[in-house]
């Protein structure tokens, strides 16, 4: 073969590497990061013109807070510095404090931190009402943040579980996990699955049973939520009795409509998904193995799924697409997208009304089934 001939092979599989999971190349060899948090960010995708649609009044209050914040573009960053930017959730309570609102985590919830593994980042912190500190048989939710599996964790993503521990008088499992680039795909997922485990043979002893036990999860955590209950199906554990999806990365097409409306959008944008890509995935192929790729999972069997995103993401479409493959696998699923509002508003109920919205669906959704009969 020609060398001509190599290279135009060689652009050919590129393109369509590119195309189909977004992974990160230079000079047509594919790169993945060095599994160190120094490691070099990728080459930035070529800049598209396509503005986001416009975030309601409450939404774009705590986009300009986390702006005033001043921290860097996630994409130009190693993941060491990225880790120590500000967060969505940071631009948040700015905004609850100029309302004259406490940010402080609500006391009336507990937390204690048990590890679940021998890695320093495999713990939970478990959630308990303190009005039901001696309560017995109590709801469990397994609880998995976001952050593209490299950056965030419980403690970014504290205000969900708090809150869900609240209002539906349960015991919230919020997982920490391995971080990428240290641990790569897929150790999250190994984490994900021990931790499920490991609530179902500890909930008892926290005051919970662990036969009314449900998943959730948000972005990168909403994706583990159903791989988690995937797992729980394939090898015979108990089942959760529902899954709240919160917008999932779920899909490893990098044509999806939300990829290209939403390319532009804050907190999250395309070039952020690369770049996530580029730490956590060992190599593109990665990108379909169907932990990841999850509308390409067999999804049959699996327990009602809420699935909740927002229209100004962009994964929304994963959030779509995947409720769309559920449905065709048998499954009863309900998705929802709230205008107006962005990635990780779900967490923004005390300053966003999108988010007091998706919030209620959820508690309510979980309320449902937590008051059916347990299985046995």
């Amino acid at each position: 073969m020609t060398n001509r001939s190599s290279r135009t092979l060689m652009a050919l599989a590129t393109a369509t590497l590119i195309t189909t999971s977004g992974i990160a190349l230079t000079s047509g060899a594919i790169a993945q990061s060095a599994r160190s948090v120094d490691a070099p960010p990728p080459p930035p995708p070529a800049p598209t013109a396509t503005q986001p649609a416009k975030a309601a009044p409450d939404m774009q209050a705590v986009l300009d807070q986390l702006a005033a914040l001043g921290g860097k573009p996630i994409e130009t960053l190693t993941p060491a510095v990225a880790r120590m930017q500000p967060s969505a959730a940071d631009g948040a309570k700015q905004v609850m404090i100029k309302h004259g609102l406490s940010a402080t985590p609500d006391a009336t919830v507990t937390t204690r931190d048990v590890p679940y593994g021998s890695d320093a980042n495999q713990f939970a912190r478990i959630y308990k009402p303190a009005s039901l500190a001696n309560a017995k048989n109590l709801p469990v939710v397994v609880y998995y943040h976001g952050g593209g599996w490299v950056i965030a964790t419980v403690d970014t993503y504290d205000a969900a579980p708090r809150l869900l521990a609240k209002q539906l008088g349960a015991i919230v499992v919020s997982v920490e996990y391995r971080h990428a680039p240290e641990f790569k795909f897929p150790a999250q997922h190994d984490d994900a699955a021990a931790a499920y485990r490991w609530t179902l043979q500890n909930a008892a002893s926290w005051g919970g049973d662990p036969r009314k036990i449900a998943i959730a999860g948000e972005s990168a955590g909403g994706n583990l939520a159903v791989a988690t209950a995937i797992y729980a199906r394939d090898n015979r554990l108990t089942t959760p009795l529902h899954i709240v999806s919160v917008y999932p990365i779920a899909n490893s097409s990098m044509t999806l409509p939300s990829r290209m409306d939403s390319a532009n959008a804050k907190p999250l944008n395309g070039a952020m998904l690369k770049w996530f890509g580029y730490y956590y995935q060992t190599t593109p192929a990665d990108a379909q193995d169907p932990r990841l790729n999850l509308v390409k999972a067999n999804l049959r069997g699996l327990p009602p799924t809420t699935i909740i995103n927002a229209q100004i993401d962009p994964l929304r479409s994963d959030g779509e697409t995947l409720a769309a493959a559920m449905r065709a696998a048998g499954d009863k699923v309900e998705q929802r997208t709230f205008p107006g509002v962005t990635h990780e508003f779900f967490g923004m109920g005390m300053v966003v009304r999108g988010a007091q919205d998706a919030n209620m669906l959820a508690i309510v959704r979980l309320k449902a089934a937590f008051a059916a009969k347990p299985k046995r």
